[in-house]
């Protein structure tokens, strides 16, 4: 992303040169200049913001989105809520259009701002050029200043001119890493697929106790935002987390000894347990505005209670979770598993323990792959359930098992491999949605704890009738799943799978 040629970001000394010093033949003239105000810094969880080099600030009046490849798009601060969607209409919404609807911004910096207009001018006193400033101090004290500079038409060597005035005067390119660390000097990075680093015949006990070892510091870095139910993401990323942990205790067979894999499947399966009825809750309620357009105005009233039902349940789920994860025994269970890994000493080594992790992720890989062959043979658009799910859980670990092995392979042959598994995916995933949201809808409808819809003539139509939709989108997809099937097992991508994970002597 090439930075706009006329946003300049200046120190405060720097900024003040700039102002001061002289520019052949022209002069510069303040024409206004604001009042110091509040502001924050917004980004959502896993800072895109940040990440794309954007910078959204919030004043009591007004939202900026500075970014470097733009001129700063501005709009009221008119929002109902920490959601994209609670955003009114205008230039930052849009521009934010590519984040996730389903996280919530939070302040991740804050300090005061200042806007200040100026004009260079000749000496009749005719403008020449104009410079937008933006001064923000943050709550630490730091200052950057962000100095848009516009021409105007037909004095475009007066423009070049102060051009050259500001780089002599250390003006760079707009650059949000400045910015941000300016601004926000105690944010912490997060990464909800951390990198692990290993080469070809690293052991592969160590490659997998690293990877545990890097994902327990992803799920304990979710653990707030769950407790404090800021956002539904928070409980998908820590369910990942830990679920990717306990597909390399499961996958990785003899890297550990056979009793502490089972006793740590065992303890790592606790902790996953009581997250499992509130992330259903919440898929639940995640399509709501779906099912109202799924069924006529008539049996909206039905989609009320149900809903009704649903969010008192979830609420009790909630506050559940969040006593677990604030307990005592919670702290002291996942602080023990960390210690376990980052020590590794206390781990106990299994029989293929020392195998090179090359060799090893490619029989896992072969293995993987070929086992969803098999099954895929025998898919069909009737085919059970419980075939269907099968088929899922095995291109899950397969996938899991490519994300972690990927690094040791080239980029394009695996991405050509990815696609179609992630397609693949998709179509089973969306299965595996239908289904789980008609046994939500069978339950609810036998009634849940004190909530006890039996007997509600307008819940059990409703019921009925998202039941049949849905029934018929699963059946829809389970017909699109046997296609991306056929692709995923096409000649070219076995022969690929035969390149790259074939059984051989990995050079190194």
């Amino acid at each position: 992303m090439q930075p706009a040629a006329d946003s300049y970001l200046f120190t405060e000394l720097d900024a003040d040169a700039f102002a001061t010093n002289p520019v052949p033949n022209l002069t510069m003239v303040r024409v206004q200049t604001s009042a110091a105000i509040p502001f924050v810094v917004l980004d959502q969880f896993g800072q895109p913001l940040r990440l794309s080099g954007r910078i959204l600030v919030e004043t009591a009046a007004e939202l900026s989105l500075l970014s470097p490849d733009t001129q700063v798009a501005r709009q009221p601060t008119a929002r109902s809520g920490p959601f994209l969607a609670d955003f009114a209409d205008g230039p930052v919404r849009r521009a934010l259009g590519n984040l996730s609807p389903l996280r919530s911004f939070a302040a991740v910096g804050a300090g005061t701002l200042q806007h200040v207009t100026a004009a260079f001018v000749d000496k009749e006193g005719k403008t020449r050029c104009r410079v937008v400033t933006d001064i923000l101090k943050s709550s630490q004290g730091r200052v950057v200043v962000l100095a848009r500079i516009s021409g105007m038409r037909g004095y475009e060597k007066a423009l070049a001119a102060v051009r050259q005035h500001a780089v002599v005067c250390g003006g760079e390119p707009f650059d949000a890493g400045d910015v941000y660390d300016a601004l926000c000097p105690e944010l912490v990075t997060y990464e909800s697929k951390p990198e692990v680093s290993f080469a070809p015949g690293d052991p592969a006990f160590s490659v997998a106790s690293d990877i545990i070892a890097a994902y327990i510091p992803v799920a304990r870095a979710n653990e707030a935002g769950v407790a404090d139910d800021i956002d539904t993401e928070f409980l998908h990323d820590y369910r990942i987390a830990l679920r990717k942990i306990r597909s390399v205790l499961s996958l990785f067979k003899g890297v550990y000894e056979e009793g502490q894999t089972a006793d740590l499947k065992a303890r790592f399966a606790k902790l996953m347990e009581p997250t499992g009825r509130l992330r259903d809750l919440d898929v639940y309620l995640l399509e709501k505005g779906a099912y109202y357009d799924l069924l006529p105005m008539s049996l909206h009233g039905g989609l009320d209670a149900q809903f009704d039902v649903v969010t008192r349940e979830r609420k009790s789920a909630k506050a559940r979770l969040a006593r677990h994860l604030r307990s005592k025994a919670y702290e002291r269970e996942i602080t023990e598993l960390a210690a376990l890994f980052a020590k590794k000493s206390v781990l106990e080594p299994g029989p293929h323990a020392d195998m090179a992790t090359k060799s090893f992720g490619c029989a896992l890989i072969r293995k993987r792959y070929r086992k969803i062959c098999r099954i895929a043979e025998g898919i069909r658009p009737d085919s059970q359930p419980e075939t269907v799910h099968a088929l899922r859980i095995e291109c899950k670990k397969l996938r899991y098992l490519m994300e972690f092995f990927g690094q040791l392979f080239p980029k394009e042959e695996f991405r050509s491999l990815t696609r179609p598994l992630k397609e693949l995916q998709d179509n089973l995933g969306l299965v595996n949605d239908y289904a789980v949201q008609q046994v939500n809808l069978q339950r609810l409808l036998k009634g849940s704890g004190k909530a006890n819809p039996v007997g509600d003539m307008d819940i059990a139509q409703s019921v009925g009738a998202l039941t049949a939709v849905l029934h018929q989108r699963q059946v829809a997809e389970r017909a699109k799943t046997v296609e991306s099937l056929r692709r995923f097992n096409s000649p070219a991508v076995r022969k690929t799978f035969r390149k790259l994970f074939h059984a051989r002597k990995d050079r190194t």
